[in-house]
């Protein structure tokens, strides 16, 4: 019945191969559990509740993505727009956050039409590549922050802005040492780096005093009720929350096409044109996903590039996918173990994706300063203003401004300038 359902003799796997490739990719991923819960309660919610939206939300997206699109690739609240939700919009701009999860389920209600609408294809060539990399890249510096910032190695100054923490205190060492041991981890190619490294380092600040000890790591699921159906749709229109939904939304389609057809080209998915079957499939699967995370009391659920750890084991259908869900779902019983991971602890996590986006920098077209300028604008302006959408705001701009300026409007194309209007009038009405 699985083979025929999935298709899993053509693509040349077996079950055996696809439950392990679901493992692989579930512990590659599955320090969301840990950091998510922590990074959305420093918006105000229920670090619990959260935990479970978490899980179920990924699992629905796995579910989804496995059983509709047919593809090995796993999905979870993504990393950075998390943090621009917690951070920027509730934490900076002072939404409260159900205002904001209101703002993630309209996104998520927009991707949906768009991935119905033959139009998607044409947005996601409208923005030109070198922009592309620089808002990856501009996460990854944004996510690099936030790390050094919950790991005591940065820290507020009111002369300087930011200055060296507490460098000497056990939390910054032991983010230190777990972001090392992570790193050697992964350059040995140990399944799970991540989680190890997460997990290694509570316990060893568990161990030396500077975090209480927990009992059992298994108990039943918090209560989601705090979370679960509170997002504010109403408050995010009357708010006039634009610029901030179509940044969930603008982040979240090109991240998932990006990973899409990344994780699908390793992965031998791709047709003789380069093109992803079922593309429209996959998208919808995101973009529900995303609607229904928002419901459940999370932000924006994107495909995850971890999937690619899942196809190198041998992934080619959606069972290895579906086997990552089910693992989300058993991931509800260890509640007590993610509500005892310090901030230090999950750091290092934090800084590691970091150094992994900022390598979009490194695609960017250097010889031509009409490229470059906009982009590294757009990757240093998202962590200076601690925003996303101004990150992408400035970097849009700048980029018809200088191409209109060289005599270069031929590339920009029809959409480009109207967005950057829109951006303009946003801030001269702010």
């Amino acid at each position: 019945m699985l083979d025929r359902f999935f298709g899993l003799t053509p693509h040349g796997t077996t079950v055996r191969t696809e439950v392990l490739a679901g493992i692989t990719t579930f512990l590659t991923m599955a320090y969301i559990i840990f950091v998510n819960p922590q990074v959305l309660g420093k918006a105000g919610m229920d670090p619990g509740a959260v935990f479970v939206a978490t899980c179920t939300a990924s699992a629905l997206g796995c579910f989804i993505m496995g059983l509709y699109a047919n593809y090995p690739i796993a999905l979870a609240p993504g990393m950075g727009l998390n943090a621009y939700f917690a951070y920027s919009v509730v934490g900076g701009m002072g939404y409260p956050w159900q205002v904001a999860l209101g703002a993630v389920f309209l996104s998520g209600v927009g991707f949906t039409i768009l991935s119905l609408l033959p139009v998607r294809e044409a947005i996601v060539n409208a923005i030109p590549a070198g922009l592309k990399h620089a808002i990856s890249a501009g996460i990854g510096l944004f996510l690099g922050l936030i790390a050094l910032q919950n790991a005591g190695i940065v820290a507020a100054h009111p002369a300087t802005m930011v200055t060296l923490g507490a460098l000497g205190k056990p939390p910054a060492l032991l983010a230190c040492a777990g972001f090392l041991a992570l790193v050697v981890l992964v350059a040995r190619g140990v399944t799970g780096a991540v989680v190890i490294a997460i997990i290694g380092t509570a316990l060893a600040g568990m161990a030396l005093g500077v975090t209480p000890l927990i009992g059992s790591p298994v108990a039943l699921p918090p209560n989601p009720a705090p979370t679960l159906l509170q997002m504010d749709v109403a408050g995010a229109f009357k708010m006039g929350l634009t610029a901030i939904i179509f940044a969930f939304l603008f982040v979240d389609l090109f991240d998932t096409a990006g990973t899409l057809v990344g994780v699908s080209h390793r992965a031998g998915l791709l047709d003789a044109q380069g093109r992803l079957p079922r593309l429209k499939r996959a998208l919808l699967a995101d973009s529900l996903a995303t609607t229904a995370g928002a419901a459940l009391g999370t932000s924006t659920v994107t495909a995850y590039i971890e999937s690619a750890a899942g196809t190198f084991a041998g992934g080619r259908t959606g069972l290895t996918a579906v086997v990552v869900g089910l693992l989300f779902l058993a991931a509800l019983f260890l509640s007590p173990l993610a509500a005892a991971i310090p901030g230090y602890a999950t750091a290092p996590a934090l800084f590691y994706v970091a150094c992994l986006m900022v390598r979009g920098l490194a695609e960017i077209n250097w010889d031509d300063v009409t490229d470059s300028v906009p982009a590294v604008i757009t990757a240093l302006a998202m962590p200076f203003t601690f925003s996303i959408a101004d990150g992408i705001a400035f970097g849009l701009i700048a980029h018809c401004a200088i191409k209109l300026l060289t005599g270069k409007a031929r590339e920009l194309g029809l959409a480009l300038p109207i967005l950057a209007a829109l951006f303009i009038l946003r801030f001269a009405l702010a």
